[in-house]
């Protein structure tokens, strides 16, 4: 896996707008905001992409926590009640821009379906 900027973030070498961080996972506001509230919540244990965890070596477990970190996450930032758009890329052809696991959290605006 290549060295990525979400790497740097985790490793502090490129500042970001934390605004949640457990053992699990790193949350952080986009630099260029789809929605009043967009942040990228990504895993301490680097994986590419959501393709990752279909594989034999992604434990239950590190998936488990990586939803549960984006579930904290949104709780932190007060978006229970209000609701949120969940969003994870995979791959170019999914839209995904870094080739880092990451989830959109997405609030603040009304949201369309499909999504475009």
């Amino acid at each position: 896996m290549e060295d990525t900027l979400f790497h740097k973030i985790l490793r502090r070498e490129i500042p970001a707008d934390v605004v949640f961080e457990n053992d699990d996972v790193l949350a952080f506001r986009d630099i260029k905001p789809q929605a009043p509230t967009h942040v990228l919540v990504i895993p301490k244990i680097p994986r590419q992409d959501l393709r990752n965890f279909s594989s034999p070596q992604a434990s239950d477990k590190e998936v488990g926590k990586f939803l549960k970190g984006v579930a904290l996450t949104a709780r932190a930032l007060g978006l229970e009640d209000h609701g949120y758009r969940t969003v994870l890329n995979t791959g170019a052809g999914g839209g995904q821009e870094v080739p880092y696991l990451h989830a959109h959290i997405l609030s603040g605006r009304k949201f369309t379906w499909p999504p475009g």
